[in-house]
């Protein structure tokens, strides 16, 4: 199959996972991506540990976010290898960094200076806290900006202080958004045969994952606030949330609460006006906790899904690997490493129904020469 970006150089100046992450992407469409990397030691996600598990002298999650990549290793200042990279520059599509603001500037390679040596190059960055402003030098790490957007305060129940999200959302997101404004660069200079800068922030990005949040309270000046039970979005009424059963747990979604009331037998909840679903969304979800708490996962679920009333069992990755849905995705691949398979995930994305997969890990420390 002829992926959609073959053809396409990608420079990848990056490090950790918002860049990297965006270049993934990039490379499982079919661009060639480059990392520039310091000699010997390479980037500093090569030693960001997760479970402190390593697949080579690169830690696991360096491999699983720069697989389908090669490496070249460049002493910036090395005027030589400037040089080089200088002219590997004139010839690329695609230039991604995630460095500070003012870190490319010193080295002589921002937008204005490299656009001298390419006109039609894409440059595309990524910072914590944009390039302007009080925040601009403040390390932009994906917890600390989960901290500052108000993110922790939109998971959990009312009572539990700030709750970050179990993953790098912020770093996933705004290397997503990073690849749409790619895109989107590559399709304007298809038509202009003009470079184009593109800027995302992580600050930026996490406060657009709130939109449904922020406009509320833009609004009203009124935060959210999480239900005191089974909470499940701040802004949704009863009985939207998770609930423990006899044996394990269920998701609710929204529902109509008198036909909730019918499907499990609740007389409780028949009764109950429309109007008092959020100024009594707390006792509402008791009611449904404490009914629900007495029958098992599978009556409830047969109960619910009888008369279409959104709702599913919560599994744990053993319980989803295991069941045929998820086996049918075919969502993982192997990739090859110094002999050994590693199971990943794949691009999510399908072209003419063509799953997008490659063997090919993360590459070595100036695996593809420079001179």
């Amino acid at each position: 199959m002829l992926l959609p970006l073959k053809g396409i150089t990608v420079l990848e100046f990056s490090q950790y996972l918002s860049g990297p992450s965006a270049a993934l992407r990039l490379a499982d469409l079919g661009a060639h991506v480059i990392k520039i990397e310091r000699p010997i030691v390479g980037e500093m996600g090569r030693k960001l540990a997760i479970k402190d598990m390593w697949a080579d002298e690169s830690s696991l999650l360096f491999h699983t976010i720069n697989r389908n990549k090669t490496s070249i290793a460049v002493d910036l200042k090395n005027n030589e290898d400037l040089v080089y990279l200088k002219k590997l520059i004139a010839t690329a599509d695609v230039l991604i960094h995630n460095f500070r603001p003012g870190v490319m500037e010193k080295l002589g390679l921002h937008f204005e200076a490299v656009h001298q040596l390419n006109s039609q190059l894409v440059y595309a960055e990524i910072s914590g806290y944009g390039s302007k402003g009080p925040w601009k030098t403040k390390p932009g790490q994906d917890l600390l900006l989960q901290a500052i957007t108000g993110l922790t305060y939109t998971t959990g129940n009312a009572n539990n202080n700030p709750i970050p999200f179990g993953i790098a959302i912020g770093d996933i997101l705004s290397g997503a958004h990073l690849v749409q404004g790619i895109l989107a660069a590559l399709i304007k200079r298809q038509k202009t045969k003009t470079g184009v800068k593109i800027e995302v922030s992580i600050l930026e990005s996490l406060l657009d994952f709130q939109f449904e949040l922020l406009t509320t309270y833009f609004c009203d000046n009124q935060q959210p606030q999480r239900s005191q039970i089974n909470s499940g979005h701040p802004l949704l009424s009863a009985p939207y949330g998770i609930y423990k059963t006899v044996d394990s747990y269920i998701a609710l979604a929204m529902m109509d609460i008198a036909d909730l009331g019918k499907a499990i037998h609740c007389n409780e909840l028949i009764n109950i006006k429309k109007v008092d679903l959020f100024a009594n969304r707390d006792e509402i979800k008791k009611i449904i906790a404490n009914h629900i708490s007495q029958m098992k996962t599978v009556d409830l679920l047969q109960l619910l899904q009888e008369k279409d009333l959104w709702a599913m069992e919560v599994y744990d990755w053993k319980k989803m690997q295991a069941h045929i849905a998820y086996q049918s995705l075919a969502l993982e691949q192997e990739i090859e490493l110094d002999g050994k398979k590693v199971v990943t995930t794949r691009c999510p994305i399908r072209f003419n129904g063509k799953k997008l997969v490659s063997t090919k890990s993360a590459p070595k420390v100036g695996a593809m020469p420079i001179f």
